[in-house]
């Protein structure tokens, strides 16, 4: 059976975990403590019973209790060899420093005691192995001024648990709440495994013959997370999941359902030895733009529209003249209409460069062709300014700005719960991301590009933020409109841009590249100092030179590269699209 386990999710999360291992006929074990940080409060809650009987109500009650929720839990089964059967000596373990209770447990038993006495404040207050340990770590972070995980040096936290290990089996986890610090028992005995998971899932449980785990009992949450286990739990329902070991000396840091860190290990394991070494995903750090040249384009776009009765009377809005101004320029632009008409151009409220065009002749099919050169400059690099003087969440606007802005800053309208549940989420990039602004963004666009699917016809016009965000799902359109809905929670201004990228070989129609044979949408956020900036979710980085900006709007429908009104005749519609970007010479 494990008798450690771990949890790290994305936000808060209330799960049952039950105990079979106290059902009547099982052995028993010496202990168990289950402890959270409900809330997300820096103080954390620990259940624990040492030496329980069957059945017992503080195992029935982590069973069926909703107030359990927290996005970091630690779940120890006790085997003593260390210390009596009490409260004292029954894991997990919590110690106050700086301004936070932290949580440790151990899997795994040291061979002999650590020597000499624990300086108060961090003196044992149980006779275990494990106690000391933690009162050790927490020493040496008070005297190297380390207030949290995330202030630690991962290679230097690896080297006191290479010392300690000395002593014993040393497998253990370590949290402040926020970080989850695993270490490997570098001789290999009890090494953890861990497993992400992602949404969506409808039921998600995970156990074996001493435990369960169910994530989803009181209802299914969009929440990524990771399991970290002594032992490999089998997955049931569509939580499925796959493990890997973490190496023998080897130290692995995680956060808001993310593997960020890994050490090297003490001794490399063979392929055939285990399985596949624990994958890190990086975040933040790296909206840093790479080194790009001016750009030129040619662009065609051409749209039909076709009817099974004649149109007889109808008014249309034209957004298809790319952007000019100080980062593009435009050498060419003309647009065809094949149906006679009236039209004249102006500027709309967004600055946008359209054209009002009036029909009022028959027509069962109506052409669009437009015609484009476009430079395009390399963007600034965003990282120009110091660390120390970026910005950070939450964002203070003078009221000025405020009011200019106040189109990108009102999420879309939608159910209370819903946005909560957004809001939630938006905010677990924040403290991920150490409320860094640039670092958070970064996060959110590449989190969107790795781990919701890029499916065409999977949404509609009418598909919601929410909705893409429960199932990770939907194209360029659904990707930008999640990115802005978390944005403008987190009081960030957002806009949503319509243009076109240009990716090489798309003419293949394969996977992604299908975006470059429509127009392209994409994001921009207002920063303090730098102005607009763009970020495209649905490939995961920042709009470079490859980008083509045609118009920018609140919504998609402020934006749209062709609109119109159908006044009389018509009927059944067919829309055809089809987009050329070609790279020329500068």
């Amino acid at each position: 059976m494990p008798n450690l386990l771990a949890l790290s999710f994305e936000g808060q999360v209330a799960p049952s975990f039950s105990l079979k291992c106290l059902d009547e006929g099982r052995e028993r074990p010496d202990g168990w403590g289950l402890g959270y940080y409900p809330g997300g409060e820096p103080s954390a809650t620990v259940l624990k019973e040492p030496a329980p009987t069957a059945g017992s109500i503080r195992s029935e009650l982590v069973r069926v209790w909703e107030h359990t929720a927290s996005s970091v839990f630690l779940l120890h089964i006790r085997r003593a060899r260390w210390g009596g059967n009490s409260n004292a000596n029954t894991q997990p373990f919590a110690r106050h420093h700086g301004g936070q209770e932290w949580l440790f447990a151990h899997s795994g038993s040291l061979e002999r005691r650590l020597e000499g006495p624990t300086d108060i404040p961090f003196e044992p207050v149980g006779s275990t192995d494990t106690e000391r340990l933690f009162c050790e770590l927490l020493e040496r972070m008070a005297k190297r001024n380390w207030r949290r995980l995330a202030e630690a040096d991962p290679e230097e936290l690896a080297s006191w648990y290479r010392e300690l290990n000395a002593f014993g089996s040393l497998s253990s986890v370590l949290t402040d709440g926020l970080d989850l610090c695993v270490w490997a028992d570098q001789a290999g005995n009890t090494l953890p495994h861990v497993a992400s998971f992602y949404p969506p899932y409808t039921r998600a449980v995970f156990g074996d013959y001493d435990v369960e785990l169910d994530l989803t009992k009181r209802g299914a949450m969009s929440r990524r997370g990771v399991i970290v286990t002594s032992g490999p739990l089998a997955a049931y329902g569509d939580g499925q999941v796959e493990y890997h070991l973490v190496e023998p000396g080897q130290l692995i840091l995680v956060r808001g359902g993310l593997v960020r860190h890994k050490t090297e290990p003490a001794v490399r394991s063979q392929p055939s030895e285990s399985p596949a070494s624990v994958p890190v995903i990086r975040v933040g750090n790296s909206s840093e733009l790479p080194p790009a040249e001016e750009t030129r384009y040619r662009i065609l776009h051409r749209t039909v529209y076709r009817y099974v009765k004649p149109v007889e009377r109808s008014h249309h809005l034209l957004r298809l003249e790319p952007v000019h101004d100080r980062k593009q320029s435009v050498e060419l632009f003309d647009v065809h209409v094949s149906v006679p008409h009236n039209g004249f151009d102006f500027e709309d409220v967004f600055g946008n460069r359209t054209r009002r065009l009036a029909i009022d002749s028959d027509y069962n099919e109506l052409v669009i062709e437009s015609e484009s050169l476009v430079r395009v400059q390399a963007p600034d690099r965003m990282q120009a300014r110091p660390r120390h003087v970026r910005s950070t969440i939450p964002l203070l606007w003078m009221p000025w700005q405020r009011h200019m802005l106040a189109p990108y800053l009102l999420p879309q309208e939608l159910f209370e719960s819903e946005l909560v549940e957004l809001t939630e989420y938006a905010m677990n990039f924040v403290r991920r991301n150490d409320n860094d602004l640039i670092d958070t963004l970064t996060d959110i666009n590449q989190t969107i590009f790795r781990e919701y699917k890029y499916e065409q016809g999977a949404t509609t016009l009418q598909t919601t933020p929410f909705d893409v965000y429960t199932e990770r799902k939907g194209v360029c359109q659904d990707f930008a409109n999640l990115f802005i809905c978390l944005a403008r929670l987190l009081s960030v201004p957002s806009r949503y841009v319509c243009g076109y990228v240009h990716v090489p070989g798309a003419n293949s129609g394969n996977g992604r590249d299908a975006m470059a044979l429509a127009s392209h949408a994409w994001v921009e956020v207002y920063m303090m100092d730098t102005g607009w900036r763009g970020f495209d979710p649905t490939n995961g980085k920042l709009a470079s030179t490859d980008h083509i900006r045609v118009a920018v709007g609140r919504t998609y429908r402020d934006a749209t590269p062709t609109s119109g009104t159908i006044f009389m005749g018509g009927g059944d519609e067919t829309l055809d699209v089809a987009v050329s970007v070609e790279l020329l010479q500068p």
